[in-house]
């Protein structure tokens, strides 16, 4: 019944156009990976407690307020990336909608809605972080939770440029698949550990001296090495899933989504060296998350072109026997 009722609102708005839905799914990728870096803004300009409650920025307040401990300037870093939510929510219910009109297939229809039902996980993830006085865990929760997003949307992406009607094709073999699957798991390891880093790092996202802030309390050194050895074992799975595509002959689209993410892999290991020999500037750390997020959008990508759906000619579609 719901679904009906829904079918119907959507069917409200006009029909959207293939490259419509493309561009609004795209525009999705955007806006969860944008977000993680506005999130990052938020820490390294210690902002984190501009709005020291939540939903309401201030108790009986959803908008900032004159208030002599906050500065100004954090409670509007802190209040823009709230609002950022919104565009988020904005494009992720444009998604719903588009593919509802359209009518796709359930596939595609399942992967939209997880924008939208994600987006309000992440909200009160956002909102937990706030109300423990941004314990580490929670902030690290909430990058994790952005990663997954971009991953997802980047699914979505993939399934809507999918013909409904298509034929699943397998374009590479079960071993190399297997090897993509470990290098992504290699990728949310990397993840975690760079949200330990964080966790023990200098920029804790409020350095008010009444709040103090509760932190990992590791050796910072030991969590960066960690780190960065994995970030060098997921590179270098990927230099082995390059030569194990190579010798098989992959096609033009692979080839162009696994050079993409070995240049965004390299471009991280840069920007983290740099970071860590320049006792990480703020900017350097809101590009790291955005190249956190470029990296996860990139392996989904590698990994949903390995397994697609393509159009078959109609002459050569076997025919249906009772």
């Amino acid at each position: 019944m719901l679904a009906r009722a829904f079918q119907r609102f959507a069917d409200l708005f006009p029909m959207p156009s293939l490259r419509a839905q493309r561009l609004i799914a795209f525009t999705v990728i955007l806006t969860q990976a944008g977000i993680s870096v506005t999130g990052a803004i938020v820490r390294v300009t210690a902002s984190g407690l501009g709005c020291p409650t939540w939903p309401q920025c201030f108790p009986g307040s959803f908008t900032p307020m004159a208030v002599a401990e906050v500065p100004v300037l954090h409670q509007a870093v802190e209040f823009g990336n709230r609002m950022l939510t919104f565009v988020v929510t904005l494009f992720a219910a444009a998604v719903v909608i588009a593919v509802t009109r359209a009518k796709r297939r359930r596939e595609v229809q399942l992967y939209a809605w997880l924008m939208p039902g994600g987006t309000v996980v992440q909200a009160i993830i956002g909102g937990i972080t706030v109300r423990t006085g941004l314990l580490w865990w929670t902030v690290a929760v909430h990058l994790l939770a952005s990663m997954v997003m971009v991953w997802l949307a980047v699914l979505l992406y993939a399934k809507i440029c999918e013909p409904d009607d298509g034929v699943q094709t397998v374009r590479v073999p079960k071993p190399l698949r297997l090897l993509t699957v470990l290098s992504g798991v290699l990728l949310a390891a990397t993840l975690i550990a760079g949200t330990l880093v964080t966790g023990a790092g200098p920029h804790a996202g409020d350095k008010s001296i009444e709040r103090q802030v509760e932190r990992l309390q590791v050796e910072i050194v030991t969590l960066v090495h960690l780190h960065a050895e994995l970030l060098v074992a997921y590179l270098a799975l990927l230099v082995g899933l390059a030569f194990g595509l190579a010798a098989i002959g992959m096609n033009r689209a692979i080839r162009a989504r696994l050079f993409v993410l070995l240049a965004l892999v390299c471009s991280q290991a840069l920007v983290g060296l740099v970071q860590y020999f320049t006792d990480v500037p703020a900017a350097l750390v809101a590009i790291h998350v955005g190249g956190a997020a470029a990296c996860t959008a990139a392996t989904a990508a590698l990994w949903a072109s390995m397994r697609t759906r393509e159009s078959v000619p109609a002459e050569k579609r076997e025919p249906v026997t009772a």
